[in-house]
Parts: C-alpha cells; sequence; structure tokens
C-alpha cells in the first residue's frame, strides 16, 4: 500500500508538438476594407468576381439591328399607331430627346450560335431613361430603368439563329423626371438628351450573379453588426473565405460553385411599388410608370413563387384597364392568384389635411367600388405611406369603408420629435379606432439590405405589445417595384436569420392582410396596443397647405361646385321622370376632383407641368359642373339670365334658414350696384331687391373719414377703426368689447422670408418667424359707400413687382344673423422665398385655439411649452380658425385657404408662398382671396361652423317667367334636418345602385333611393329628426358605401337621429 509502481497511459493531444510556423492576428480593418476588390469595377475586374460575372456577349448590327420612329411634339402614340409608322437606322451612341419626347425602337436580335446553348441570356439596354418593352403582337411585357433596371430575359424562341423583334417605347425622363444635375426636387429641364451606351445580348453566369448578392449580404452582416459582436467576426471569416476559395480556383465555375457552397440561405417578405401619381412628371408619364412597374412584377411573380406584390390607387388601375388591356389581363390574373394585391380602398393615395370630409367619403366610395367592381373584393387596410399628416377622422371614415387597419410610416420624417409607436390603435374625433402599424424600417421603398431587415427589429417602438413587422421593399416614389436583386438578398437575409439568430427573419409569401390578421387574432387573445387620440400631425411639409394657391381654390369650389349639383339634380329626378341623374358626368367630376388631390398634387408639392394638367381637368369640372346645374334647373323651372318681366327667386343648397344682403350680377340686374335681400330655405328662398332703400334692414351700414387717413365704418353691431389697411380698432358694440390688442393693428399684411432646409414647396421652417416684416401702409379710399355695405379699398406695394389691392367690407346687419368684417384681396404676386400671410391679434387669452377639419374640430396648443407644441407652428384648418374664452371669441374665416397659425393671441392666416422648386413659377401672378373676421359672444358654438359654410356656399339667384309653383318649392325643402344645431346635413345625392341611375358596375337595386349624410359639428351628443316628405317607405342607416346596416323607424315621415361627437351618419331613405 503506498509506494507500488504502476504503468501510466500517455494522454494523446491532436495539437502538433511543433509549430508549422509563425501566425498573425488578423486586422479586421484591413480584412474589411479588403471585401471591396471582390465586387469592384476598378482596377481588379479582370481578376475578381465582376469579370466572371459574363459569359459572352454579343453587339453591333450583326446581333442587334436598331431602328427608330421618334413621334413629333412631345406626343405618347400608342403601340398601334408607333409601329404603324416607317422607321430610321440608330445605333448605340445615338442621343434622344428632348425631355418628355417619346421614342419607339424597333430591335431585331440574332443570338451568335456560340451564345445559343448558353444557360441564361438577357438583352442588357441602357440609354438612362425609362423604358417598355413590347412584344411584335402589342404585348407590354417589362419597363426599364436607365442604370438599374437594365436587363430582360431573352426567350428560348430566340435562340434559333434568326432574327427576332421586339419594340422599347423610349420615355425621355428618368425615374424622378428630368432636374437638372443631382437635385432632384429643382425644375425639370426642357432639352434634356439621354444616349444610349448599351443594347447587348449578354450570357450571364447565374452562379456569379447569385454569388455576387451572397457576398454583398453577408459583408452586410460584417459591416452592420456590432464590431464586438462574434457574428460580425464569422461574416468578415467567411467573407474572406469566399474570397480566397475564388483565387485558389482561379474564378472557374467550379471555384464559384464552391464559393456558393459557403453562403446558402432563404428569406421571406413583402414587395412595393410606390408610384406617385403625379410628382416631378405629369400624369401621362405616371400612366406609362404603371405599365412598366406592374409589368415588372408580373415576371417577378413568374420568376419567384413566394414573391407578393401590393399595389393601390383605384385610379391607377383604371388606366391600366384603359390603355394597357393585355397587362391589365395579366395582372388580373395574379390577382385572382393572391400574388399581385391590390390594397388602400381608396381612388388614389390622397392627401388628408385638405380635402373636405365630403372628399375623403368619395375617395373611399370610388376606391371600394372600383375594387369590388373588378376583382370581387374591397379591401380591409387603408394603405397612405406617403401622404403629409394624417386627419383625425380617417379612423372613423376607415371603419365606415369597411377599413379596420392602417399602414403608413410617414412620421417617421418628423424633423423636430419622434413619433413613440410602431403598432397602436389610431382613435378618431368620434371614438373610432383602426389598427395602425408605421414600418420601422421607416421606409416604403426599402432597398432589401441587411440593415433594412436589421432596424426592422432595432427601430420597432411596440415590442412589449407585439414584435412583428412590415418591410416595404422595392424602387418607388417614380415606380418600378422591388428587382430580382431585392428578393435575392432577402433570400440570402433569411439564411443569416436561420442560422445566427441576430437577424429579424423575414417572411415572404403572406399578404399585407395575413400580417395584421395576425395581430388582430394576438388583440383578440389579449393583447392590448397603445392608443393614439386624434391627428397624427407630420412635423415637416407645413408649406403644403399654401403653396400652389390656386390649385387649393380649384379644389374648394369645385367641392361645393359637386355639392350643389348633386342636391338639384337629385331633386330634378324627383320632379320629372323624364330627366335622367346625370351618373357618369357626376362620376368623372368626381374622378378628377379627387384625382388631383393626390398628394403630391393638392399640396403644391408637383412640377408646373402637373398643375397645367390640373388647371385642364378642373376647368372640365366647372364646364361639366355647369352644364349639370343648367339642366337641372331648367328641370325644376329656373334660368340664370333675367328677361324684363322675370321673378327673382334664390335656392339656398345648405341646410338651415338664411337671411342675408347678396349683391346681385350683371346677368340678373342692370342696375349696377344692387343688392338683394335673401330670406329663407333650405331650398326656395325670397329675393328683394335694394336700391336705396333700407326698408326691412335692421340697420343700415356707414362709413366715413374722421382724420386724414382714419376711417370709421360701423353698423349696428360694430365700430370699426381702418388705417392704412389695417384695423386699429374693432368693437363689438353689444358687448361693449374691444376686440384688438392695444396697440396692435388687425387685418396686417406680413411677409416672412421663407428658405426651408431642403424642400422648398414642401417646407416650411420655425426660423422663418423670426423674418417676419410689416408691408407699409398704403392709401386707403372709399369704394362703397352704404347704406345696404361699405367698403374700403387699400393698395399695398409688396416689391416693385407685386402688390396687393385689399378691400374692406361691412354690411348692414340682417335679423339676428351673425355679422362679419369681411376682406377681398387682389394680389399680384412675383415674389422670391417669401410667404406673405395676414395678422389679427386679438384680446383672446387661451392655450387652445380650435380648427375646422373634416367633419369636426381639432384643438391645437397655442404655446410652446414642449417641442411637440412647438412643432406645431404652422397647422392646417378648413373654413374657419378660433380663439376663445370664456364668454367670448374671434373666428377667421375664409374661402379656399389651409394655412393657419395661432401663438399667444396672435392669430396668422397664411395666403402665399413663392418657393421654385419643383415648380419653378408657383404661386407667380394673380389671385383673388376672401377672408373674414367674426366676433361671438359666448362660445365657438353652431353659429361659426353655419357662418362659414355660408361664406362659402354663397346663395344662388334665379330668374323664372313666373313665381315657382308649391310643390316646386316644396320639393326643395323636401328633406331636412331638424334639432341640436350641432347637426350638419352635408350632402344630398341620388344612391349609387338605384335602377335609374347605376351605371351598371355593380348589382342595381330595385326603386330609387336618396342618400343624406349628417354629422355632429360641435364634439358632443346631439339629437335631431330627419324629416321627409317624399313618403319614403323605409329609411335604412348605412356606411359610406351605401350598405344597408340598421333600418330606422319612420313615424310621420320623420326619422329620430342620435349622433356621438363627431360622428358621421349616413342614411338610405329608399321611396
Amino acid at each position: 500500500m503506498g509506494g507500488e509502481t504502476k504503468d501510466k497511459a500517455t494522454a494523446q493531444s491532436s495539437i502538433p508538438r511543433y509549430s508549422t510556423g509563425p501566425v498573425g492576428q488578423q486586422i479586421h480593418s484591413i480584412y474589411k476594407s479588403r471585401l471591396g476588390q471582390f465586387t469592384s469595377d476598378g482596377q481588379y475586374k479582370s481578376g475578381n468576381l465582376m469579370g466572371a460575372m459574363y459569359e459572352g456577349r454579343a453587339t453591333g448590327k450583326e446581333h442587334v439591328k436598331l431602328s427608330v420612329y421618334s413621334p413629333p411634339d412631345l406626343s405618347r402614340p400608342s403601340f398601334e399607331e408607333a409601329t404603324a409608322h416607317e422607321f430610321k437606322e440608330t445605333n448605340v451612341g445615338a442621343s434622344f430627346g428632348p425631355s418628355w419626347s417619346t421614342h419607339w425602337i424597333r430591335l431585331e436580335l440574332c443570338v451568335p450560335s456560340d451564345l445559343q446553348k448558353k444557360e441564361h441570356l438577357e438583352l442588357h439596354w441602357d440609354a438612362g431613361n425609362e423604358g417598355l418593352i413590347w412584344t411584335v403582337d402589342g404585348e407590354p411585357i417589362q419597363g426599364l430603368t436607365g442604370g438599374e433596371r437594365i436587363e430582360w430575359v431573352i426567350p428560348q424562341s430566340f435562340r434559333d439563329g434568326n432574327f427576332h423583334t421586339i419594340y422599347i417605347e423610349m420615355a425621355c425622363n428618368g425615374m424622378f423626371g428630368n432636374p437638372p444635375g443631382g437635385d432632384m426636387i429643382q425644375p425639370p429641364i426642357k432639352n434634356r438628351y439621354f444616349q444610349l451606351h448599351l443594347a447587348d445580348i449578354v450570357a450571364v453566369n447565374l452562379e456569379a450573379r447569385a454569388l455576387n448578392i451572397d457576398f454583398w449580404i453577408i459583408g452586410d452582416a460584417a459591416r452592420e453588426f456590432p464590431e464586438d459582436d462574434w457574428h460580425s467576426h464569422e461574416a468578415l471569416q467567411i467573407e474572406n473565405a469566399i474570397m480566397d476559395q475564388f483565387i485558389a480556383g482561379n474564378g472557374s465555375k467550379e471555384a464559384i460553385v464552391k464559393c456558393r457552397e459557403i453562403a446558402q440561405h432563404l428569406v421571406y417578405a413583402v414587395g412595393n411599388c410606390h408610384i406617385d401619381t403625379c410628382w416631378l412628371w405629369p400624369w401621362a408619364e405616371t400612366k406609362r410608370k404603371i405599365a412598366r412597374s406592374w409589368s415588372n412584377q408580373c415576371d417577378l411573380i413568374d420568376r419567384y413563387p413566394e414573391h407578393r406584390f401590393v399595389a393601390s390607387q383605384g385610379q391607377q388601375f383604371k388606366w391600366l384597364e384603359q390603355i394597357y388591356p393585355k397587362l391589365y389581363d395579366r395582372v388580373k390574373s395574379k390577382v385572382k392568384q393572391g400574388t399581385f394585391q391590390f390594397i388602400g380602398g381608396s381612388w388614389v393615395e390622397h392627401d388628408t389635411n385638405m380635402p373636405s370630409g365630403e372628399s375623403l367619403v368619395r375617395q373611399f366610395l370610388y376606391g371600394q367600388r372600383f375594387f369590388e367592381s373588378h376583382f370581387g373584393e374591397r379591401c380591409r387596410t387603408f394603405w397612405l405611406p406617403d401622404t403629409f399628416g394624417y386627419s383625425s377622422q380617417l379612423p372613423q371614415l376607415s371603419r365606415l369603408a369597411g377599413m379596420s387597419r392602417f399602414f403608413t410610416q410617414k412620421l417617421s420624417w418628423n424633423n423636430i420629435n419622434n413619433f413613440p409607436h410602431t403598432t397602436f390603435n389610431w382613435v378618431s374625433l368620434d371614438g373610432s379606432q383602426v389598427m395602425c402599424h408605421m414600418a420601422p424600417s421607416n421606409t416604403y421603398t426599402a432597398e432589401a439590405h441587411f440593415g433594412d431587415v436589421k432596424r426592422s427589429i432595432t427601430q420597432h417602438k411596440s415590442m412589449d405589445q407585439d414584435p412583428t413587422s412590415l418591410l416595404l421593399f422595392g424602387k418607388g416614389d417614380g415606380g418600378g417595384g422591388p428587382t430580382w436583386e431585392h428578393i435575392e438578398k432577402l433570400r440570402r437575409c433569411r439564411g443569416i436569420s436561420d442560422n445566427k439568430g441576430r437577424l429579424p427573419r423575414v417572411k415572404m409569401g403572406d399578404s399585407v392582410e395575413d400580417f395584421f390578421d395576425r395581430l388582430e387574432t394576438k388583440v383578440n387573445e389579449g393583447t392590448k396596443l397603445v392608443t393614439w387620440y386624434g391627428e397624427l400631425y407630420l412635423e415637416l411639409h407645413r408649406g403644403t397647405y399654401t403653396t400652389q394657391a390656386n390649385n387649393k381654390w380649384n379644389n374648394r369650389k369645385t367641392e361645393i361646385l359637386l355639392h350643389d349639383v348633386e342636391y338639384l339634380a337629385t331633386l330634378a329626378t324627383l320632379k320629372d321622370c323624364s330627366y335622367k341623374y346625370p351618373k357618369q358626368d357626376i362620376d368623372d367630376m368626381w374622378e378628377n376632383v379627387l384625382l388631383c388631390q393626390f398628394h403630391d398634387c393638392l399640396p403644391g408639392s408637383a412640377i408646373e407641368m402637373c398643375y397645367d394638367d390640373s388647371d385642364e381637368l378642373y376647368k372640365k369640372v366647372f364646364d361639366t359642373g355647369d352644364k349639370c346645374m343648367k339642366e337641372a334647373l331648367k328641370t325644376l323651372g329656373f334660368s340664370r339670365d333675367k328677361a324684363s318681366k322675370d321673378v327673382l327667386t334664390a335656392i339656398n343648397t345648405t341646410a338651415w334658414p338664411r337671411a342675408e344682403l347678396v349683391k346681385l350680377s350683371e346677368t340678373i340686374t342692370s342696375l349696377s350696384p344692387q343688392y338683394a335681400l335673401v330670406r329663407g330655405g333650405p331650398g326656395l328662398a325670397s329675393v328683394e331687391t335694394m336700391t336705396s332703400s333700407t326698408k326691412n334692414l335692421k340697420s343700415i351700414a356707414s362709413v366715413k373719414e374722421v382724420k386724414k387717413g382714419v376711417f370709421l365704418m360701423t353698423n349696428n353691431q360694430y365700430k370699426i377703426e381702418v388705417e392704412g389697411g389695417s384695423i386699429t380698432s374693432l368693437i363689438d358694440l353689444s358687448e361693449n368689447r374691444e376686440i384688438v390688442s392695444k396697440g396692435e393693428k388687425a387685418n396686417q399684411l406680413v411677409v416672412f422670408d421663407d428658405k426651408p432646409l431642403y424642400w422648398q414647396a414642401w417646407d416650411v421652417e420655425v426660423y422663418h418667424l423670426n423674418s417676419r416684416k410689416e408691408l407699409p401702409a398704403g392709401k386707403t379710399e372709399i369704394s362703397e359707400q352704404g347704406p345696404h355695405r361699405v367698403s374700403l379699398v387699400t393698395e399695398t406695394k409688396i416689391s416693385e413687382e407685386s402688390w396687393i389691392k385689399t378691400t374692406i367690407s361691412l354690411a348692414a346687419s340682417v335679423d339676428d344673423q351673425p355679422s362679419y368684417i369681411e376682406m377681398a384681396s387682389e394680389v399680384e404676386w412675383h415674389e422670391k422665398w417669401k410667404f406673405l400671410k395676414v395678422e389679427f391679434p386679438v384680446d383672446i387669452v387661451n392655450t387652445e385655439a380650435s380648427y375646422e377639419t373634416q367633419y369636426g374640430i381639432i384643438r391645437r396648443p397655442t404655446h410652446y411649452n414642449t417641442t411637440w407644441d412647438m412643432a406645431k407652428f404652422e397647422v392646417c384648418c378648413h373654413k374657419w380658425a378660433d380663439l376663445s374664452e370664456n364668454g367670448y371669441g374671434v373666428s377667421i374665416l375664409n374661402d379656399s385657404k389651409y394655412g393657419f397659425a395661432t401663438c399667444g393671441n396672435m392669430m396668422r392666416l397664411s395666403l402665399l408662398r413663392s418657393p421654385k422648386a419643383p415648380d419653378g413659377h408657383a404661386d407667380m401672378g394673380r389671385h383673388h382671396i376672401r377672408y373674414a373676421i367674426l366676433p361671438h359672444a359666448g362660445p365657438l358654438d353652431s353659429r361659426t361652423v353655419r357662418t362659414a359654410y355660408n361664406f362659402n356656399h354663397p346663395l344662388k339667384i334665379f330668374s323664372s317667367s313666373s313665381p315657382i309653383s308649391t310643390n316646386t318649392a316644396n320639393l326643395l325643402s323636401c328633406i331636412t334636418l331638424g334639432g341640436s344645431k350641432a347637426l350638419i346635413l352635408d350632402c344630398i345625392k341620388r344612391g349609387e345602385d338605384d335602377e335609374d341611375v347605376s351605371r351598371g358596375e355593380l348589382p342595381k337595386r330595385k326603386g330609387r333611393s336618396i342618400i343624406v349624410r349628417i354629422y355632429e359639428s360641435l364634439g358632443g351628443r346631439a339629437r335631431g329628426t330627419l324629416k321627409c316628405t317624399l313618403g319614403a317607405r323605409k329609411v335604412w342607416k348605412c356606411n359610406i358605401l351605401e350598405d344597408d346596416q340598421e333600418e330606422m323607424n319612420i313615424e310621420k315621415g320623420q326619422v329620430a337621429v342620435d349622433l356621438r361627437a363627431f360622428e358621421v351618419q349616413t342614411f338610405r331613405l329608399q321611396l
């Protein structure tokens, strides 16, 4: 025991006993820098992967014959028209232009024998511009974009040694139009030419191309993962191993295959193509962008079974159907398969700040009806990735249009505060909510880089509720959509995710609806999403409330025109069965107005060509609306032209009685000026012409010069002192209250220096407020002396080229109607980077101001307590803005403006801007603007809402050869709304699918019906009575798509209505 010995086995080791030589530590910066050599087009190209990318190339006339037809005058002929012309020989190196011109290229391709058995052949075409490939049979098959999407896969049938013909419709613009130099928002140049520098048949080494994507994504992992993360080190080792293997195999095919074995991956995601319906190009070019982009996606769907593509905007689908019927059929077949997915439910991806409530309804009505009639389904997700802020009533209207989900990402553009949520419930003014998701990658045009995938998790702000997210990838804004490279990159990202775990797992093959369905299931199982109440205010692009003033004027006026046309046409169908409701004309008008509300058109951020287009469309709307009005009025027994013995009467198209002094037009009376006292309505109103008599007037209006340059205007409600065109005193006589702040001036014109950081037409920055400059007082003269109305006119010089002539008017007050001080301005505007506003410093104290929005009111801070408050230094309003304290307030009304600001007690209405990009002539020229001051004792209430409505809906005076019959008078007031004055009857129209109205796109309804839309306007529960004297058999409460939902009880022709705060309700009256 102890002391004995044993044989001990010697432990064996695999480590060599002797060193084979020194091994140094990798210097990561050097090895990481080395990676660029492998895929560079630089000095090592012949010995790197780029040099192995192609196995052969054929060029020149022996293999690629080129000829061209160049249409004259920037025309865009159809395939049939173009190919019927003579083509002239052309060649690589030729230049094509000028900007916006079209050139049809005929290509005759002959694949040489040495390439015919190669695995994969492509046509590589690069003229630096956009193009669309057509078959010889006239089928559009693929889009091209210079420098980005330049390849077309040559069919197997072309490999027979014969010449085969295709056509390329060349558009002389890039993806982002024709900007000069590298600044895409500058006005487009007119004389841009594009050189064709590539037209080759190329044999592609697919393994080398695939390895290039492998190397790209793994290299991103090496660069994007933190340097202290082992995943970054491992990716770097893999990249260098690939390079070493390539070198060892001398770049052979076999070596490339072995390189690929080092990197094998798979991934899934959703493709998207955002095509701005107009922006840096006109609508005509958008139509071709749609064909180019969507034909590409059909091709990718065929090549990549996991690819799913989403597209929005009913208008774009309609254009495709009209102009490219063969491609539309191809798209429709993909829709049926579920691989090409329509989304959004609206006519265009529209602005949501400035369209009226009814316009937002029609965006959904026309969008959803198009998708349902063409594809058999409605959309469930509202889709606005690029719009400049989101109205507080969108959740309610979305739900009423059958959509409970909403997608955007634009708030990631905020330039002051970071929006705090990714996935949340967005709550409307009435309490309605939609499930909202904002892509945490902060883009709707992801390039499918490793970083895009990584940011989908690192920037996700709702991880506590749900960690999933949407990644929208694909070329966008100018169209294009996903490329094969995007899909290949995502496949590699999937491999990294599966093997390493640090990258979120990306899934392709599902739809956006699948994503929201999973979220909805999770919520139903108990997950509570955070909430956001009210508007989604974009802290950027605040200048879009003002830029392109004439376009905004047209929008407001056509919205009002359509309201009146539908109202009068509805009544005309009830009076005379032979009168045909002008459904096609109304549809055409609405579609044109909705198109012009696209989020780069109405906001004013497009090039000048777009506003030439919109002016033309608006003219069509006005002309068509005028025709429809005349026909409806004729049926109802009215005329706009007065004969000597005709009786004057008026139609009040608003839903409440009115009593106003109205200035008669020269077509109605030969005496000028002459006023009429109009009383009555809804419907028919009496007209009493007034000359110098003050009979029946509660007061008269008077004006006098009390001292040189100082004028006093009065009626029985106000005493106003005016000096130099500004109001130095405004006293409410019944309240004995001064409204203008002491020592201040209301109706003071001011101009600001307006140079935003970059986006000229879009932005106004907070620092512009530091450059305030009062415009000097001009000479004031009396232009109208009463007794019905008094006016002062002042002309103010803005600069050597610009002036403004402002008329301040005060009418004699009528009955108990609110009286206001009206300003009408004529402006000649030729400024550069200036912002014109008008100020109203009022003796009111409140930390919040109120602004009309669609179907409601939004309250915003008047202070800068926090950065969230300060960010709203310029906001959007509709027909009025109000600042009130307990017992008193002041409203500012307008007839066509949308930009406003209230800072402390200073109220500012924005009038005109003068950006020079992307339209170098934006807002230059003549403008006419109306606005008014409406003081009111007591709180903000129906007086402001209704007066602003009246201010925008002038009473219409007509003539008739005999007094209007009782039947017609009763007809004009056959639908009325009683009860709470907070209730607004905003729309009367015929049912979309009535058998005597329907255009047949959806199943018809028997009989005739009338659609009535009402809303609560002040923010509290309101009850009323909807009265119909037409003998309605049934009344249905319905959604805004006019689906019956709840039958209402009718008692003596009346229906009781009960609305929540700011609720919108629609009723269908079945006659």
